[in-house]
């Protein structure tokens, strides 16, 4: 393929006979192999405990001295000739930071007809290793030993390719992509949009983005990056401005730095980025920063206003929400759906009733605007929140849509709170009639019993829950420290530091 014509080593052993022939007694030691082990019956059970053993060994290995003592093991084992072993031996060397592509590439030699995993993982390494013409001379070997690739053989290959940079090797790959009918592997086409990218084809790069029916925040975030390379930042704008108008994605950390960067070339902060800023300083709980850029901000749009109003919702800041909803007004921006129910949610969080309603008031008589039914879920969720669960439960009955699980639901969880017990009965019936199967629901009407302690009726909707199958499961949250994320459930104590 291309210019790459030689292979890096000796090349690898076609047949069994061939094998025996290069290799010493030693390397041969998986085909004396007692017979038992090689029986892929239910008697093999000690073979299986023997290969779980091969590889505890292999991820204790932390240096080449202690992986080529483990390997030698695996060899008197007889073990060797497991495909498992043998895979988990090549990626360990060839990944691992202490490893070795020269000592993996003599357990290849070894493996009897290696597949698809095997050579994915020499190709991975030699990119991983900073060796992009060693990548592409395996995945040739690949070839010439009639070894199929698949999905994930792309994309650290393309890597290689945009590494050289090798835009003629790419452009065969990307055939032998579509001859494979993997055309539309999600990680394949982003790898090709990235090595297009880098090899300054732009057009060819906007032509595999162009071809998908649904693009995702990958896509849109390697195409912005191409743009970058070649310095089109005008460009890479432009593409951020229209993933941004799909209100479907969430700019990536990566895609704001590029952005603030053509920024930087062309001079200022447009309000698109300006207000893709503030949105990600108020979900990740920044929310003051993200009201600080907002007032330095010289020009808003009904985005910005919408972005920085639902952020401080989020928060729980319902009368600074209020406030800024009272200055897009002055502004002369006219409010839409998605500005109503940031501050119908404000107003629940905080508590904020009267002002509450005559904002669901305001939205259908002054903006002459119909209520869709989450305006209505703001304005129950407000009602019971506040314990006024009978108002909540008369706003169901007397909407003109049918109410959905969520509105259900939000009354069963106001009636938790403040004890309602017949009322959270009805919301529950309601609830449970969906079929949802939702384990929550069943969770909630059980503690809400509990509560009044009828433990009959604990205990039926406990066994209705086992009947449908249902488990509960524990909720949880993470938390990142020095840029590694743990996970924690109730009452864990596994991480006591």
């Amino acid at each position: 393929m291309g210019t790459y014509k030689s292979a890096p080593h000796s090349p690898l052993p076609r047949t069994r006979a061939d094998r025996m022939i290069r290799t010493s007694v030693l390397h041969q030691t998986h085909l004396l192999v007692p017979k038992e082990y090689r029986l892929n019956s239910p008697e093999s059970v000690s073979f299986r405990l023997r290969e779980q053993e091969c590889v505890s060994l292999i991820k204790q290995c932390r240096n080449m001295e202690e992986f080529k003592q483990t390997h030698c093991q695996i060899l008197k084992w007889g073990m060797f000739w497991s495909s498992f072993c043998a895979s988990n031996l090549l990626a360990t060397c060839a990944l691992d930071d202490w490893g070795s592509m020269d000592y993996a590439y003599s357990i290849l030699v070894e493996i009897d007809e290696p597949g698809s995993f095997q050579f994915n993982t020499m190709i991975r390494g030699h990119v991983q290793d900073m060796n992009p013409e060693e990548a592409i001379l395996m995945y040739n070997q690949m070839l010439d030993m009639g070894t199929e690739p698949d999905g994930y053989t792309y994309p650290s290959l393309l890597k290689a390719c945009a590494r050289l940079p090798a835009l003629e090797e790419g452009m065969q790959i990307h055939g032998h992509i579509f001859k494979l009918g993997i055309e539309e592997d999600v990680l394949v086409l982003n790898s090709l949009i990235n090595m297009y990218g880098k090899c300054k084809e732009i057009r060819r790069a906007c032509a595999v983005f162009e071809q998908m029916d649904q693009k995702t925040i990958s896509f849109w975030s390697a195409l912005i990056t191409a743009h970058a390379s070649m310095g089109m930042w005008y460009e890479c704008l432009g593409l951020f401005g229209a993933m941004s108008s799909e209100r479907c994605w969430r700019a990536e950390e990566s895609i704001l730095v590029t952005v603030l960067s053509a920024c930087t070339h062309l001079g200022g902060l447009n309000v698109i980025v300006e207000t893709s800023l503030v949105n990600m300083y108020v979900k990740c709980g920044s929310p003051e920063k993200g009201l600080c850029l907002f007032q330095r901000m010289a020009n808003k749009n009904q985005l910005s206003y919408t972005v920085m109003i639902s952020g401080l919702a989020l928060h729980g800041q319902g009368q600074e929400a209020l406030r800024i909803f009272d200055e897009m007004l002055g502004e002369g921006f006219e409010p839409d759906d998605a500005v109503y129910i940031g501050v119908l949610s404000t107003c629940s969080r905080a508590g904020l009733v009267e002002e509450g309603v005559q904002l669901f008031d305001r939205m259908r008589l002054e903006h002459k605007m119909e209520p869709r039914i989450q305006h209505y879920g703001c304005l129950i969720d407000l009602r019971g929140r506040a314990g006024m669960v009978d108002e909540a439960f008369e706003i169901i009955k007397n909407m003109p849509m049918k109410p959905n699980d969520v509105l259900w639901r939000s009354l069963l969880g106001a009636c938790k709170v403040h004890q309602n017990v017949q009322l959270g009965e009805v919301a529950a019936k309601n609830l449970l009639q969906l079929n949802l199967d939702n384990t929550g629901d069943y969770v909630v009407l059980s503690n809400l019993y509990a509560q009044s302690q009828r433990w009959q009726h604990v205990a039926r909707t406990r066994t209705e829950m086992v009947r449908r199958r249902l488990t509960q499961t524990p909720g949880f949250s993470f938390v990142e420290v020095k840029r590694k994320v743990y996970k924690f459930v109730s009452q864990d104590m596994s991480r006591p530091q």
